[in-house]
């Protein structure tokens, strides 16, 4: 044993024999003292157990054997003890490491993927993302072309977590490193599936929609990569349609092609898109409707175009007892009147 464990078991056994003596205040303080000295110097509760055992085997070394088996049993009880709290004691560790892993990489996330909501003569632009945990799955970006035309790219990463973050910014960096020319939509996600094919784990899948505005003809083209469809609302006829397109999710195959269609948007019309985090909104166990969606959007569609997805937001985040299942991302573009 060692010699500082031995003069605190030395004066253990004097301060247990003077508290059975004489049941004082002094004694139960001077316990404190020494419980303290052995959390400095790390005794683990068995040996502390140990210790007491030792000292009254020699208070009184005739002892009954019941009371000796009941001590045997308490030693045997605390050494599971030990073991299971010190097993307890590395996970809360290792979990409080992740936790702040997880948050330097989610501010890093911010950092890499922020991108700027650009001002477009005639469009109104609002968007709303928020991630259900710290890391967000979801990803927008906007790429403003030098002839007023806007890009926008609206993705769920299948696959979360600091990798998905990084796949991200390399895509972001794609996006804003290819020449004007080809930001059409079928030849931005014709590259950006080469990107991800070449580089991105088989285990990580994106799907994204990519629409190219054009202030000049009042035309938007997209083009889609196994993304969750928008809307179209049509100021003239009052109604929503489904934004009809096709494609692959990136990455599966690398020659993959791309087909871009193209809509007209008048005076009062309404573009939405989204992610699957919007459309799989639950009220309780139940998932909502699309026509549930539409009409929430319709209800806030007076407003402007960022308080009008704010407005959205909030109605489902209330609907869901504030706590998303899935990450939220939401992007409105409303055509001026």
């Amino acid at each position: 044993m060692d010699n500082a464990i031995k003069i605190d078991a030395a004066t253990y056994k004097d301060l247990l024999e003077h508290y059975i003596k004489t049941r004082d205040e002094q004694s139960l303080y001077g316990a404190e003292q020494v419980s303290k000295s052995f959390i400095k110097k790390q005794i683990l509760p068995d040996e502390i157990v140990n210790l007491y055992i030792q000292a009254m085997a020699e208070l009184y070394p005739e002892m009954c054997k019941d009371v000796q088996a009941s001590m045997d049993f308490l030693l045997e009880t605390m050494i599971a003890y030990g073991l299971a709290h010190q097993e307890y004691q590395n996970l809360r560790e290792e979990q409080l490491t992740l936790k702040s892993e997880i948050s330097v990489a989610a501010n890093m996330q911010k950092t890499l993927l922020g991108t700027t909501k650009p001002e477009i003569e005639g469009l109104d632009i609002g968007v709303v993302s928020v991630p259900a945990h710290q890391m967000n799955g979801d990803y927008h970006h906007f790429v403003k072309g030098e002839d007023g035309s806007l890009g926008i790219a609206i993705a769920d990463v299948v696959g979360k977590g600091i990798p998905a973050a990084l796949c991200m910014s390399m895509i972001k960096y794609s996006m804003e490193t290819y020449p004007e020319e080809s930001t059409s939509p079928k030849k931005m996600l014709t590259n950006l599936n080469k990107v991800v094919e070449r580089n991105v784990d088989p285990g990580i899948f994106i799907t994204m929609f990519y629409t190219h505005y054009l202030p000049s003809e009042s035309t938007l083209r997209y083009a889609s990569a196994g993304h969750e469809p928008g809307f179209y609302y049509n100021a003239e006829t009052d109604s929503f349609e489904e934004i009809h397109s096709k494609g692959i999710v990136l990455g599966v195959t690398p020659d993959t092609e791309y087909q871009q269609y193209e809509l007209p948007i008048y005076p009062g019309d309404m573009v939405v898109l989204l992610t699957d985090g919007v459309t799989e909104a639950r009220d309780g166990e139940r998932f909502i409707e699309t026509e549930e969606l539409l009409d929430v959007i319709k209800q806030y569609a007076d407003l402007p175009a960022q308080e009008m997805v704010q407005q959205v937001y909030k109605h489902f985040e209330r609907l869901q007892d504030f706590q998303l299942r899935d990450d939220f991302t939401l992007l409105i573009l409303k055509k001026q009147v």
